[in-house]
């Protein structure tokens, strides 16, 4: 199982602090969308300069345009590009076509999906990366449920990452389901002491 820290709206030197602090415990880097809107591809590649052996995450959330963005992104340094499960088959397809030609990975975002068909639909594209997520506006009347999980269970040849304010306390909930990477934001990026919330998260997952 995999860790995964999420770098969301912060500021570009306390993105390069945080994973200061985290590197010996993370194993995935993810600029998340907002810190790519507010400073662009640029600290994407930074990011792969500055820690090469990390695997970098570029949360683009591509809804459109799937071949370019997801270029952008890899060329860009990113090992793993996101794109929404709701974007059109045909772009999603795109990014998958695009990643696998430069041997990386498309992560599809399962934001807002609840339908076990529109599931296998992505996996019979191509999708081999599914990410469970609640998001920030949503995580306000509730969180990852079991009914999220059923949404992947039993597939074969798929990994799943789980994201959506995932912390200390709520962790043990998700491990039994045995997802492949845990994202985790602001359970360490605003802890008062990064390094050490890294290290127990790390430690609960082995």
């Amino acid at each position: 199982m995999k860790l995964q820290v999420a770098l969301d709206r912060l500021p570009w030197e306390e993105c390069f602090s945080v994973i200061a602090s985290v590197k010996d415990s993370v194993d995935y880097i993810e600029i998340g969308t907002g810190v790519i809107k507010e400073f662009g591809i640029e600290i994407i590649k930074e990011m792969k300069r500055t820690y090469p052996d990390k695997t970098l995450v570029a949360d683009m959330k591509i809804c459109d345009a799937g071949k370019h963005e997801t270029a952008l992104a890899l060329d860009a340094g990113a090992d793993i590009a996101t794109v929404m499960g709701f974007a059109p088959l045909q772009t999603i397809k795109d990014c998958i076509e695009v990643a696998n030609h430069a041997d990386k990975q498309i992560m599809v975002d399962l934001l807002g999906i609840r339908s076990r068909d529109k599931v296998d639909q992505l996996v019979e594209s191509g999708a081999d990366l599914l990410s469970l997520h609640i998001g920030k506006d949503e995580q306000k009347t509730g969180g990852l449920d079991a009914g999220h999980f059923d949404l992947v269970e039993g597939l074969t040849g798929v990994q799943t990452a789980v994201a959506g304010g995932i912390n200390q306390d709520s962790l043990p909930a998700f491990l039994k389901y045995q997802p492949d990477v845990i994202i985790v934001g602001s359970a360490i990026t605003k802890a008062a002491n990064r390094e050490e919330a890294a290290k127990t998260i790390k430690g609960m997952i082995k």
